[in-house]
C-alpha cells in the first residue's frame, strides 16, 4: 500500500467534481484517473426534480389556502346583468367627491369676477385663457414634451450606478465515500519501479522524477454523506456603461422628441385659438339672441296694438269676431316667441360661461355690440390668404412636425442594423467567508475591479427589427398623407370662411333695405286697416314681415362678426403671437 487515497474539491458553478488517487503518485498523470461529475450532475438532476415536486406541492398548498378567497372575489362584480347594484365601498368615493365639492367651487372660480364690471369681448377672453381648463391640460402636455427631450437626451450620458448588499447563504452538497482496488496499482508499480519492495522511498522518488504511464485503478463507491458549506458575503461596487457608437439612433430619438415638442407646443397656441374663437362666437351668439329677444318683445307689442285696433273697429261695428279672435292668437302668439327667445338667451349666456371655464352660476354682465363697427373686408386676396393659412395654421404645423418625427423613427428602426459599441467598468469590495462542515469562517476581503469594451451586433431576431423598419415607414407615409390633406382641407376651410364673410357683409345691406321697407309697410297697411281701407290679413303679414325682417338684420350683424372671426382662425391668424393680416376681429 503506497498510500491513503485522497480527495480533491474543484468547485465551478454547476458543482463540485471530486478526484481520488494515492497521494503518492504523480498528479500529472494521476490526477486523470476518476472524474466523478457526471454522477454528480446526475445528482443535482434528481435535486432539481425534487424541487419542481415540492413546488407542485407548494402551489397546491396555495391554492387550497386562496381558493376560497379567488371564490369570493366573483361577489365583487355585479351578481347579475339585468340591474344596478351597488359595488363595495361605493359610499366611501360618494363621500370623497362630497368633501371635494367645496374645493371644486373654489378652484372653478379662477380670476375674480365682478358682478358690477360689464366685461366686453377681449376681457372675456382674458378670462377664458387664464380660466379655460383646456389652456391649462394643453401647457401641462408642452411642459411634458419638454421633459421628454431632456430625456431622450439622457442616452448620451454615461450610466454610473453604485450598489452594495450582504448575505448569507447555506447549502450542502451529497459526499460519496469511494474504494480504490490497490492491488492492480501496486502490480504496476511492482512492474515499472522493481525496486519499489526493497527500498520505497527510493521507488517514491523513481516516481517523481519520471512520468510513468499507469493506468487508474477500478474505483467503486461504498457510501456517503452530505457537506454542508456556510457562507456570509457582502460588496460595495460602483460601476458605469457608456454607449459610445450607435450609428445615429439616439440622435433620431431626440430629434423624434423634439419634434413631439414642436407639436406640443404650437397645439398650445392651437387650443387657445380655439377657446378664442369659442368666446368670440359664443359672445356675438349671446348679442344675437339679446337682439331676437327685442324683437319678440317688439313683435309683441305690435301684435298687441294690432290687437286693440281690432277691438276698436268691432266696437265700432267695422271688425267681425273672428278677425279679434285671431288677433288675440297673434299676440298669444307672439308672447310664446318672445318666451322661446328669452330661453335661447339664457342658453347663450351659460354657453358663453361655460367657453370662459367659470361655473354656470356665476354672475356675468357681458357688453352689446351693437354700436361695434363692422369689420372690414380683409386687403389681401383670397389667394394670398390660403397662402398663409399654408404657412402658418397650427393643425398643418402640427402635421409637419409629426412627418419629421416619423422620419426620424424610420432612422431609429435602421439603425438597428448596426453595432453598438459600449465601453464599462467597475470597482468595490467583496468579502466572503466560508464554513466546511461547521468550521470556523475562512476566507477574505479583497478590492475587485474590472473593465470591458462590448460590441452588440444582433444576428438573427425573428425580422424583429425588419419589421419594425416596415412600421415606422408606413407611418411614415401616413404622415404624408396626413399633411396633404390637412392642406386640402385648409384651402377648403379658408375659402368658405372668406365667401362666408363676403356674403354677410352684402346681406347686411340687404338686411336694413329689408327691415326699412317692411316698416314703412306695416305702418302703412296698419294705418290703413284703421281707416278700413286694407284687411286684417293684410295687416297680419305685414306685422310678421317686420318681425322676420328685424330678426334676420340682427343674425346678419352677428353672422358679420363671427365669419369674421372664423376667417381669421381658418387662416391660423386668430390669436397669432405675430398676426400677418389686417383681419379686424
Amino acid at each position: 500500500m503506497i498510500g491513503e487515497p485522497a480527495r480533491a474539491m474543484l468547485s465551478s458553478e454547476a458543482g463540485f467534481c471530486y478526484h481520488s488517487a494515492p497521494v503518492s503518485l504523480n498528479r500529472r498523470k494521476i490526477d486523470a484517473s476518476v472524474c466523478y461529475c457526471e454522477w454528480i450532475a446526475r445528482v443535482w438532476q434528481s435535486l432539481r426534480s425534487q424541487s419542481r415536486a415540492l413546488r407542485g406541492c407548494l402551489a397546491a398548498g396555495c391554492l387550497a389556502l386562496t381558493g376560497p378567497a379567488a371564490l369570493r372575489a366573483r361577489d365583487l362584480a355585479p351578481p347579475s346583468p339585468d340591474q344596478p347594484w351597488s359595488p363595495p365601498q361605493l359610499n366611501k368615493y360618494e363621500d370623497d367627491l362630497a368633501l371635494q365639492s367645496s374645493q371644486y367651487r373654489q378652484d372653478s372660480t379662477g380670476a375674480p369676477i365682478d358682478p358690477r364690471k360689464i366685461y366686453d369681448l377681449p376681457d372675456l377672453i382674458d378670462i377664458a385663457q387664464r380660466n379655460n381648463p383646456e389652456t391649462r391640460i394643453a401647457w401641462e402636455r408642452a411642459r411634458q414634451a419638454a421633459e421628454a427631450v431632456g430625456l431622450s437626451q439622457s442616452t448620451y450620458y454615461p450610466y454610473l450606478v453604485a450598489s452594495a448588499g450582504a448575505g448569507y447563504s447555506r447549502a450542502f452538497l451529497p459526499f460519496p465515500s469511494l474504494a480504490v482496488d490497490q492491488r492492480s496499482l501496486v502490480q504496476q508499480l511492482a512492474q515499472a519501479v522493481p525496486e519499489a519492495a526493497a527500498n520505497p522511498q527510493a521507488a517514491l522518488r523513481t516516481i517523481e522524477t519520471k512520468n510513468l504511464n499507469l493506468a487508474a485503478p477500478p474505483v467503486s463507491i461504498t457510501g456517503g454523506g452530505t457537506l454542508v458549506l456556510d457562507s456570509v458575503a457582502s460588496n460595495a461596487t460602483l460601476s458605469v456603461k457608456w454607449l459610445l457608437i450607435d450609428f445615429g439612433q439616439r440622435g433620431a430619438i431626440v430629434d423624434t422628441a423634439r419634434q413631439q415638442l414642436m407639436m406640443a407646443n404650437v397645439g398650445f397656441n392651437a387650443t387657445h385659438q380655439k377657446i378664442v374663437f369659442e368666446v368670440t362666437r359664443n359672445f356675438y351668439d349671446l348679442g344675437n339672441a339679446r337682439e331676437q329677444v327685442a324683437v319678440a318683445r317688439s313683435a309683441l307689442r305690435a301684435a298687441q296694438t294690432v290687437e286693440q285696433a281690432v277691438k276698436a273697429r268691432l266696437d265700432n261695428g267695422l271688425a267681425i269676431k273672428p278677425e279679434l279672435l285671431q288677433a288675440q292668437q297673434q299676440s298669444a302668439q307672439f308672447a310664446f316667441q318672445l318666451e322661446a327667445a328669452l330661453g335661447a338667451e339664457s342658453d347663450a349666456q351659460v354657453a358663453l360661461i361655460d367657453s370662459l371655464g367659470i361655473l354656470p352660476t356665476t354672475q356675468l354682465q357681458v357688453a352689446d355690440f351693437a354700436d361695434k363697427p363692422v369689420p372690414p373686408v380683409p386687403q389681401e386676396s383670397v389667394d394670398k390668404l390660403i397662402d398663409l393659412a399654408l404657412s402658418q395654421r397650427p393643425d398643418l404645423v402640427i402635421k409637419l412636425a409629426n412627418l419629421r418625427a416619423k422620419q426620424a423613427e424610420v432612422r431609429a428602426a435602421r439603425a438597428d442594423f448596426y453595432p453598438k459599441v459600449a465601453v464599462g467598468a467597475n470597482v468595490g469590495d467583496a468579502t466572503l467567508n466560508t464554513s466546511i462542515a461547521d468550521s470556523a469562517y475562512f476566507g477574505g476581503q479583497h478590492s475587485v475591479y474590472g473593465a470591458d469594451l462590448t460590441i452588440e451586433l444582433p444576428i438573427f431576431d425573428g425580422f424583429e427589427r425588419l419589421k419594425n423598419l416596415r412600421i415606422a415607414e408606413d407611418d411614415l407615409q401616413s404622415a404624408e398623407s396626413e399633411l396633404a390633406a390637412a392642406r386640402d382641407s385648409a384651402v377648403r376651410e379658408v375659402w368658405k370662411a372668406y365667401t362666408d364673410f363676403r356674403t354677410a357683409l352684402r346681406e347686411q345691406d340687404a338686411a336694413a333695405k329689408l327691415l326699412a321697407a317692411a316698416d314703412n309697410a306695416y305702418a302703412a297697411v296698419l294705418e290703413s286697416y284703421k281707416n278700413g281701407l286694407s284687411t286684417y290679413p293684410e295687416v297680419v303679414n305685414a306685422e310678421r314681415d317686420v318681425s322676420s325682417a328685424g330678426s334676420v338684420g340682427y343674425t346678419t350683424r352677428a353672422a358679420i362678426f363671427t365669419s369674421s372671426a372664423a376667417l381669421a382662425l381658418s387662416i391660423g391668424d386668430l390669436a397669432n403671437p405675430k398676426p400677418q393680416t389686417s383681419i379686424n376681429r
